[in-house]
């Protein structure tokens, strides 16, 4: 392909109806006492379309991923309408009274829609073991339907906030031109939520992305997984995993001309959809790593030189999940000799004496030695809002980027009041 061809996507203001084909709102049902925040979101396409979806890897699963997984048939893709979120509220080793719940939300969510409760899948994200009260879909759904607009895509993501202290939302378009769809403007628009319990492999984090590309559910599904695991799976806040993670993908098509089939999954078009989701999914993954509870800095840890990829993403992921890193930056401590444990323990294949390390663009290690440098300097860099680590093991060429942020005090405060 040409440079032309696969085009950057292109980031605009936007989230989850930023793509032509979809509705959606937030309300406040009652799963949370507070009157003023919402806790229920709902997603709508204006038609059945493509739906694929990503879900955690926790054998302690929610009852709403396995409903979800049933009712894309075990695939991970098929043919949807709408997506119900409502916080607050985990469902998740809640037994058979819990599958019955979430199965329940989807029938109460597609009679209000007006689709097959089949046609519905859904998500919970907040405390884990309590059961799931069915009276707030009842009253709530309804009101969110009768809400329902391109408009609402804001309110949505404020819906499925938990910790989070900022919603998140992304949007990217790119163009059709000299691909097939010349005229054609496409969209990728999304929202999350994540701030605590986030290693996903596929954490608590959920999302919910749209486009209005002509993509076919199972290639659909083929580019998402490549998406989250260029992007969320590559976020870690505390290492933990959590048992409802979701990452809904829907295509309405509604972009293209009509009659136009799906985007062929080996041509250009695709390749720029496919561009344009990763850049969204990207943007998110960032946001979620920049509100990790109690974070004061985004933290970016780039690893070089690794053998395999598999070393690579080893050796990053040490680093990040690291607690003494984390508190080091916390303290804007240019405490390279932690990260060097963290590398050193990871169980990557590299030799001490080619290993490498930079802060904030400052080299602090050597040939596995260290390095005089400016700590003043140091201290004026660590006040920038992203902190960037640069590791090189020497020892070969795969190379990955993971995402984290510093742990504070108020990381301890938010967990240890979290049911209180």
């Amino acid at each position: 392909m040409t440079d032309q061809q696969i085009a950057e996507p292109h980031p605009v203001e936007g989230g989850v109806t930023s793509a032509r084909g979809f509705r959606a709102t937030g309300v406040h049902a009652g799963f949370r006492k507070d009157p003023e925040r919402r806790d229920l979101a709902l997603v709508v396409a204006d038609e059945p379309c493509a739906c694929a979806a990503v879900f955690t890897q926790n054998v302690f699963c929610s009852a709403p991923v396995t409903v979800s997984r049933e009712h894309l048939e075990g695939v991970g893709y098929g043919t949807a309408r709408a997506v119900v979120v409502n916080s607050g509220n985990a469902n998740a080793a809640t037994g058979e009274p819990g599958l019955e719940a979430a199965r329940e939300t989807a029938r109460i969510a597609g009679d209000a829609v007006g689709c097959p409760a089949s046609e519905v899948l859904v998500a919970s994200t907040g405390v884990i073991g309590v059961q799931l009260p069915l009276a707030p879909f009842g009253t709530g759904l309804p009101a969110a339907v009768s809400l329902l607009s391109a408009a609402g895509g804001a309110d949505a993501a404020r819906a499925i906030m938990t910790t989070d202290t900022c919603p998140k939302e992304a949007a990217a378009t790119f163009s059709g031109d000299g691909v097939g769809y010349d005229g054609c403007t496409f969209t990728v628009g999304g929202m999350a939520k994540g701030s605590g319990m986030i290693m996903p492999n596929m954490a608590t984090m959920i999302s919910v992305l749209t486009t209005d590309a002509p993509v076919a559910p199972n290639v659909l599904h083929e580019a998402l997984v490549r998406a989250v695991g260029r992007s969320f799976n590559k976020v870690t806040v505390d290492s933990d995993t959590s048992t409802n993670d979701s990452c809904f993908l829907f295509a309405s098509g509604d972009a293209a001309p009509a009659g136009a089939g799906a985007f062929d999954p080996d041509g250009p078009a695709f390749a720029r959809f496919e561009a344009a989701l990763t850049s969204v999914c990207e943007t998110l993954a960032r946001m979620m790593a920049a509100d990790g509870e109690g974070a004061s800095r985004l933290v970016t840890v780039h690893l070089a030189g690794a053998a395999n990829d598999a070393d690579a993403d080893l050796a990053a992921r040490a680093v990040a999940n690291s607690p003494l890193v984390k508190t080091a930056i916390c303290g804007h401590d240019a405490n390279w000799g932690r990260i060097a444990m963290a590398i050193g323990k990871s169980g990557a294949s590299f030799r001490q004496e080619d290993a490498s390390i930079d802060i904030m663009g400052l080299p602090v290690c050597r040939g596995g030695l260290a390095q005089t440098f400016d700590e003043d300097e140091a201290l004026r860099r660590f006040e920038q809002p992203e902190i960037v680590i640069d590791v090189d093991l020497g020892a070969g060429e795969a190379e990955t980027t993971v995402w984290t942020c510093d742990f504070t005090h108020e990381y301890i405060t938010i967990n240890g009041d979290y049911r209180s």
